[in-house]
């Protein structure tokens, strides 16, 4: 099991640094987050007496990319379905659940770099954190939620058939997580609709973990972050194994 699993992972690793335009391209909206409102709304902020906003912001926007990345990594289900490599993989005298905990780890691991970059990139623009002292916690953070969402991305394409129909489905969820979490604003100084929402929005932890990992400032605690963040994630990966065996080829 653990040799197919090793497989998938170092398949999806590939996958990833053979295009290096995806890699680019998939850093773009994160910039912009950090260029436009980072810079842009950053002197309301500090007059508001919040401080820094580009501090704020950072995890947040560390996040997104972690959680666009680890969701549309299920479209590759699609594209395997479409061209015949799905088939051929299912067919293997393998179980259906290494091949899909191989792939999860896969995808997880490539956003988790990818979160890296995105945190590079701001660490550039001005944003600052102690290395030394977050490091193995931010890791930790941003794995489990890569793992959560590619997990979920995997559920998804594995029940659908149709490219379009898979991003109406995914931005449809994905926006609405988000921009719930309090990526954007500190749910603190937000109305209580909003804190309830963000109570049940299972990216509202990861953000809460990146930034009390970054920062040591959190809001709903490190230990109900990564214990939330820990089941949701088993929870996910049993639902994900349970639709990927069940996907048509």
């Amino acid at each position: 099991m653990m040799k197919v699993v090793y497989i998938f992972w170092l398949r999806q690793i590939k996958k990833y640094y053979r295009s290096k335009s995806r890699i680019i391209g998939s850093l773009g909206q994160p910039v912009l987050f950090l260029l436009a409102l980072g810079f842009g709304f950053g002197p309301i902020f500090q007059k508001a007496g919040q401080g820094n906003y580009l501090q704020f912001l950072a995890p947040g926007v560390v996040s997104m990319s972690i959680i666009f990345f680890s969701v549309f990594s299920g479209i590759e289900i699609i594209f395997d379905r479409q061209f015949g490599f799905l088939k051929e993989t299912l067919a293997a005298p393998v179980s259906r659940f290494s091949i899909m905990l191989g792939r999860t780890l896969g995808g997880a691991s490539v956003a988790t770099l990818q979160g890296l970059l995105v945190i590079i990139i701001a660490t550039i623009a001005g944003f600052r954190f102690d290395v030394a002292a977050s490091l193995s916690l931010l890791l930790l953070f941003m794995f489990l939620i890569a793992v959560l969402f590619t997990a979920l991305g995997t559920a998804i394409g594995s029940l659908m058939e149709d490219f379009h129909g898979f991003q109406l489905v995914v931005n449809f969820l994905i926006m609405p997580l988000f921009f719930l979490s309090g990526a954007l604003f500190p749910l603190e100084e937000a109305p209580k609709i909003l804190t309830a929402f963000a109570a049940i929005d299972p990216l509202a932890y990861g953000v809460d973990g990146l930034r009390g990992s970054l920062m040591q400032t959190t809001h709903f605690g490190l230990p109900v972050d990564l214990a939330v963040l820990f089941c949701l994630s088993a929870i996910m990966i049993a639902l994900g194994a349970y639709f990927f065996s069940k996907a048509q080829v």
